[in-house]
């Protein structure tokens, strides 16, 4: 998919998850909305989902895709890089990533998106997959980081 559709297909989502997360909800089913939007609508998207931080632990919150890793060891992997780094991380070969825990053999990239509270501190993040390498860059960072923003 090209710059220009990709961007376009995610100011359509955008504008939609706006629309959709000013209605009642919690955290969880906000966060359930968000990963049924983008699961549906972005096709090489093959797991999609927020890890959330427990008493420091980082457990599955709401996805879709393939059964999940429930408990991701601490310090390792991307999530775990995308906290501990305090930005998105993109991996275009999740097998050269040191540490890469795989959930499912089939994800090939990966990008991990922080999610913040409305103190700023991260609470967790998005975490999505896909089967193809380097499926995600720039635009997808940018509009996943605006996306995450609609939940903060």
């Amino acid at each position: 998919m090209d710059d220009k559709k990709k961007s376009g297909r995610y100011e359509r989502i955008f504008e939609q998850l706006e629309g959709l997360l000013q209605k009642p909800g919690n955290a969880i089913s906000r966060m359930a909305t968000v990963v049924a939007v983008l699961s549906h609508k972005m096709d090489y998207y093959f797991w999609t989902g927020f890890y959330l931080l427990d008493d420091g632990e980082l457990i599955a919150g709401p996805y879709q895709g393939p059964v999940a890793c429930q408990l991701l060891a601490k310090d390792i992997g991307v999530c775990w890089a995308a906290i501990n780094r305090k930005e998105t991380v993109v991996v275009p070969n999740v097998h050269e990533f040191p540490g890469h825990i795989a959930c499912d053999s089939r994800s090939n990239s990966e990008i991990v998106v922080p999610l913040k509270n409305r103190s700023g501190e991260i609470i967790g993040v998005l975490d999505v997959d896909s089967t193809s390498f380097s499926a995600f860059d720039e635009t997808d960072r940018v509009w996943l980081e605006k996306i995450v923003g609609l939940l903060e």
